[in-house]
């Protein structure tokens, strides 16, 4: 395998969380570190300096070392917000271990998580009170010794507490730099083991109950330090994704804040569109689901105001006049620009493969997108491509010291991804029978995904082994590979491609294709009868696929998928039967 010495770019080295939060205050003080609005109404953005960032850090720090919570698991659980930030970021600088969790779940997986990992400390969220009032009085939470409020005020009574502690996190900030400011200096007496346990984050999950993966302080560290060598992270971001995630949560604050980059926190999914507008970020972090949306609005918007044809003829000319070295893609676009705030530069996107035409229709327009691959049982970044060194279809090289290989590869070299280096998780939490079937004897984790590496140590993407259909004759076949090409049908809005389950012919496979329709765009279309309109374009696609990759069902549905917080699409929750 021959590999190439890409540039890297200028980064800095992570080695723990409080070192992180210091020198960040240092090298960037008063510039702004994250900035948000209170209510998404609210006219006033709350700007916070990396300086005031590391007070509010230490506050909380220190005041929960006072109360006996270093080296114990801290429960974080709510909405994104500054509050969630600053917790994040307190618990692992004091030696303690972070339990993100996410708010969606039903409220006996929140108390399941809480109380299987012994949490003592629970921090919620505004919008995660009432399920908060709904566990305590259901009888739960019972490792929890003390409780703090994000907001500044709460509704839970005394009678619903018991014998816990009820804080708002303002108040005990407060009183942790009022310690500080007294000679408490707990928070930087203490050397922090960067190996030892820091984080315990569930993984969503696509395909049933979730596992709690382990990530120490080096793992989170040094998986954004070696994957930060391969961006060149622009002046603003706006974090969108959910900071329960470790896409969300490493990516957007440990190597954005690491950079002096300014992040500001979205109100919200609904309001992502009206926010990139308002807040003109030069750079996102998203997921394929998000980024098919946008893709998807900016030609609904060209159709529905007659551009189409416009767009598209301008898009030629602009590729055209690239190949003579003539860049006029902000100028030309600047109107569509304009609905992303102006300022776009650049969209790192990971958690799943994204389809080549999205990528080529932003890169025509001026946004660059970087398509990545990672999991969270490694911290989560694999691999990426990078600002001026892309393949097409491929998720890019892996990060530094991250060693990639393939398992048991077929004959078009494609098998299992398998990863060994400093990013990978120490194992799942009480689970040493699920940690003892992904790594190999030579400690290789088995990411459950398939793919090839090129002779330069590219990787490709062919999907997900729970997915993945084996036929009668050994063949297989990757239903995310049929479910891109059917992306691309005009009116598809969402798709999944899987076995279909006979209760006639129990032993007989059938490759199903579920669809839930893009109503408008059919309308649009002139489209009458949408099954058979889907029908002969599955024909059609079957005709240029081996046969028996060949879609013989098809499905449709009058609503979307369900989808983890991640908005992936939870496969397990769909009804495969066929008759």
């Amino acid at each position: 395998m021959m590999n190439k010495n890409y540039p890297i770019y200028k980064t800095t080295f992570i080695d723990d969380m409080r070192s992180l939060v210091e020198e960040a205050a240092q090298n960037f003080s008063d510039s702004i570190a994250i900035s948000y609005k209170e209510n998404y109404w609210d006219k006033e953005v709350k700007k916070v300096t990396f300086l005031q960032w590391r007070e509010d850090v230490r506050g909380l720090g220190t005041y929960l070392i006072s109360k006996g919570y270093r080296e114990t698991n801290i429960a974080i659980l709510g909405e994104n917000s500054y509050g969630w930030c600053c917790s994040f970021f307190a618990v692992m600088a004091i030696g303690s271990v972070t339990v993100p969790v996410d708010k969606e779940l039903p409220i006996e997986d929140i108390d399941g998580i809480i109380t299987t990992t012994g949490t003592k400390v629970l921090i919620y969220g505004k919008s995660s009170e009432a399920k908060v009032k709904e566990i305590l009085r259901n009888g739960g939470l019972k490792t929890v010794e003390m409780i703090i409020s994000v907001a500044s005020s709460n509704s839970i009574e005394a009678s619903e507490l018991g014998d816990r502690t009820l804080r708002t996190l303002e108040d005990v900030q407060t009183e942790g730099a009022g310690l500080y400011a007294a000679g408490d200096n707990s928070y930087y007496d203490y050397k922090i083991d960067v190996n030892k346990l820091a984080s315990i984050v569930f993984t969503s999950g696509t395909t049933g109950k979730g596992k709690g993966v382990m990530l120490s302080q080096a793992n989170i560290g040094l998986d954004m330090t070696l994957g930060m060598y391969n961006f060149d992270i622009t002046r603003k971001t706006l974090h969108v994704l959910p900071p329960h995630h470790t896409f969300g949560s490493t990516v957007n604050y440990v190597g954005h804040l690491s950079q002096g980059c300014e992040v500001y926190i979205s109100s919200g999914i609904k309001h992502v569109s009206d926010e990139i507008k308002e807040q003109q970020p030069t750079h996102l972090i998203l997921v394929p689901a998000f980024l098919e949306v946008m893709n998807r609005k900016i030609w609904a918007t060209a159709r529905k105001d007659g551009k189409e044809g416009l767009l598209k003829a301008m898009i030629k000319v602009s590729n055209f006049l690239r190949k003579f070295g003539v860049d006029v893609r902000r100028k030309l676009f600047a109107s569509v620009l304009s609905a992303f705030g102006g300022k776009l530069e650049l969209i790192i996107c990971g958690g799943a493969k994204l389809d080549e035409e999205i990528i080529r229709n932003f890169d025509a327009l001026g946004i660059t997108i970087l398509n990545g691959y990672g999991i969270t049982e490694c911290a989560p970044l694999i691999s990426a491509n990078r600002n001026k060194y892309q393949k097409p279809g491929s998720v890019g090289t892996p990060i530094l010291a991250c060693r990639v290989k393939i398992d048991n590869p077929d004959e078009n070299g494609e098998g299992e991804i398998c990863v060994k280096g400093p990013n990978v998780m120490l194992g799942y939490y009480n689970n040493p029978e699920a940690t003892a079937e992904v790594f190999d004897k030579d400690g290789f984790f088995h990411t459950g995904d398939y793919g090839k590496l090129d002779e330069e140590g590219w990787i490709y993407i062919t999907g997900r082994k729970k997915n993945l259909i084996i036929l009668s004759n050994g063949k297989n076949v990757y239903p995310e590979e049929i479910e891109a090409d059917l992306q691309k049908v005009e009116g598809v809005s969402e798709v999944v491609v899987y076995a279909g389950e006979s209760r006639v012919q129990k032993d007989k496979i059938t490759i199903v294709a579920e669809i839930f329709p893009d109503a408008d765009l059919l309308a649009h279309m002139g489209v009458n009868n949408a099954q058979e309109y889907f029908e002969n374009q599955v024909k059609a696609l079957n005709a240029k696929m081996p046969p028996y990759k060949a879609v013989k069902c098809v499905k449709l549905r009058d609503s979307e998928f369900q989808k983890n917080t991640s908005r992936k699409i939870t496969r397990f929750n769909i009804d495969k039967t066929i008759d």
